[in-house]
């Protein structure tokens, strides 16, 4: 990969200069000469030298790699500029999954309560944490993908015992977790709610002795539906009553027991309460005390995350599984008494999360290390992501103001179908490029941005085939591959014939394992997003690219050699475009 290449070439020639560091390699303006660039100013300080004479200096001690023509000291840069053949060659490598790298990494992402349909702030932690997976797989990492079941939670007895107070039957015309999710808002609607809660405790306690299982199975299954349809790929489920029901919790509280920071006061507000003090490891705590159990016995839900994650990492043992039956997932193993015992191990841990559990996922961490682990807890990682608005409005579903997920898919879908109708109205098959259109406009609208910034998803900006939009992306694949299809077979390329043009979307193609490397290292998902935005454009750029008038880069009618550069280019663009796709979860259409 040339970037990195250069990156390691610097960073040698600066150990000789004195100074052990890393420097990110960049795309040149393009009004500068080269294509790459590496900044200097920050250096100037430590080397006490002008940013060009460093940039000389640098230059001279540099051992370039062989496929660099020259570098250029421009101002405080030092640029690189590629061998034509050499940059033509690595573009049109073909390209696959890096090798595979000792050390597992569970990703965990959706755990949706199971008591109502997936709503459109699910979206977004859905698509990250299964982008994610996709693309550490890719990364060469061993991935495995888990889904936690809060079957012992509150929401689920509410919509559970909601289900038999009012009497409700499910006439199967409605998806039956819509079903399930109208009980439970018309719960928290009802001025009886407060006197309830008592009947809702005996339901919570049975759901804790594993009674109900199957009642919400029935709501889980309906919400897998929609998963599935979002592409969502999953390993394991946990069931929350299956971690009470191994000890994993007592196990865990009997480890962290043995560190003089978890403890039981004997007087003051946590008087018989199991306690941690998690002040060495979370500095500036007004309150450095979290009950683990509260003095009547109770576990908190704090406690309940770290049980799992010692789970997860290999602290603790003994949860069984065995297959999951269920229509959409052949392969997936589910939490179960009955089954083979399991633990995954984890050499590094990614929870998808929203960032308002920041604060209990520093928790976790901070057990790990109390239990021994500090280099755990150090790969104990929480990918938290701002909330999602639909159309500017605040979602909550507890209040029924939610839009759910079906809703978004069928209104994209339909959207999406009559754009196509308008666009292409002799589609081969309108309704399968309308479906692969409406979860890209999805998904790439949740992928795009960084977590930590909040979404605001409007229909019209995400289906545009224009702008930074996945059906943009997916135009872009479509229409490389209308070229190729309409080619055929062809010879071998004439890289002396290449021109400017072809240099340039080159250029564009160098990036691709490097973007998908810095979005697993960076664990976000939205720098492969930009990176084939930036990819699309520099291929809309090329097609549409005149001289006088006239297409400076026809593909089919090129002359001998160049055409077969061309197509192999455009082979190599096609290529690269559903494979990044593919890593966000997104098909890539052949026709649109």
């Amino acid at each position: 990969m040339v970037r990195r290449a250069l990156e390691e070439a610097i960073h040698a020639a600066l150990k000789e200069m004195g100074l052990d560091l890393r420097l990110k390699v960049a795309k040149a303006p393009k009004d500068k000469p080269g294509d790459y660039g590496v900044p200097l100013f920050a250096l100037a300080k430590e080397l006490r030298k002008p940013p060009q004479t460093i940039a000389e200096e640098l230059k001279s001690r540099l051992e370039l790699p062989p496929f660099v023509e020259e570098a250029i000291p421009v101002g405080g840069y030092l640029n690189f500029r590629l061998r034509t053949e050499d940059l033509l060659e690595e573009a049109l490598r073909p390209k696959g999954p890096f090798p595979k790298r000792e050390g597992l990494v569970l990703i965990e992402h959706t755990s949706v309560n199971p008591n109502k349909e997936l709503h459109v702030g699910h979206l977004r932690n859905i698509v990250l944490g299964d982008s994610l997976a996709r693309i550490l797989d890719y990364a060469g990492r061993e991935v495995l993908v888990l889904n936690y079941i809060d079957d012992t939670g509150r929401q689920a007895a509410e919509t559970l015992f909601a289900l038999r107070h009012y009497g409700l039957t499910w006439d199967g015309k409605e998806k039956y977790d819509h079903f399930a999710g109208r009980a439970y808002v018309r719960l928290h609607q009802d001025p009886e709610y407060e006197k309830l809660q008592p009947a809702i405790e005996e339901v919570l306690h049975a759901l804790e002795q594993g009674e109900l299982r199957e009642e919400v199975n029935r709501i889980l299954l309906a919400q897998m539906a929609t998963m599935h349809a979002l592409a969502a790929h999953y390993d394991l489920l946990v069931w929350e009553s299956d971690i009470v029901r191994a000890g994993l919790l007592k196990k865990a509280l009997a480890i962290l027991e043995q560190s003089p920071h978890v403890f039981r006061p004997t007087e003051g507000k946590y008087a018989g309460a199991l306690v941690m003090d998690a002040s060495p490891f979370i500095p500036g705590l007004e309150d450095p005390y979290f009950v683990l159990v509260r003095s009547g016995g109770a576990a908190t839900y704090y406690a309940k995350d770290i049980a799992f994650q010692f789970w997860k990492m290999g602290l603790l043992e003994g949860l069984p599984f065995r297959p999951y039956e269920n229509p959409y997932y052949p392969h997936l193993r589910t939490s179960a008494p009955e089954g083979e015992p399991y633990t995954p191990r984890a050499q590094e841990t990614i929870n998808v999360i929203d960032v308002r559990q920041s604060h209990p996922q520093a928790l976790v961490r901070a057990a790990l290390a109390l239990a021994g682990r500090p280099d755990l807890a150090q790969r104990a990682f929480h990918l938290a992501y701002e909330t999602v608005l639909l159309e500017g409005k605040q979602m909550s579903g507890r209040k029924g103001l939610s839009v759910s997920v079906d809703e978004v898919l069928e209104e994209a879908r339909r959207r999406a179908l009559a754009v196509i109708s308008e666009k292409n109205p002799d589609h081969p098959d309108k309704e399968e490029a309308a479906r692969m259109v409406a979860l890209g406009a999805i998904r790439f609208a949740m992928s795009k941005t960084e977590p930590r910034k909040q979404i605001d998803f409007r229909y019209q900006e995400a289906l545009s085939f224009e702008g930074d939009t996945g059906p943009y992306v997916q135009y872009a694949h479509a229409r490389a591959h209308a070229i190729l299809r309409k080619a055929g077979e062809w010879g071998p390329p004439d890289p002396a014939q290449a021109t400017p043009y072809e240099r340039e979307l080159a250029l564009a193609l160098l990036d691709f394992e490097e973007a998908v490397l810095e979005a697993a290292e960076e664990k976000s998902p939205h720098v492969l997003a930009q990176y084939l935005l930036d990819l699309a454009a520099a291929w809309n750029a090329y097609y549409n690219a005149k001289e006088e008038g006239r297409p400076a880069t026809p593909v089919l009618t090129a002359p001998e050699g160049l055409r077969e550069l061309r197509l192999e280019l455009v082979r190599s663009l096609q290529e690269t475009l559903k494979t990044g796709l593919g890593l966000l979860g997104i098909p890539a259409p052949e026709v649109m």
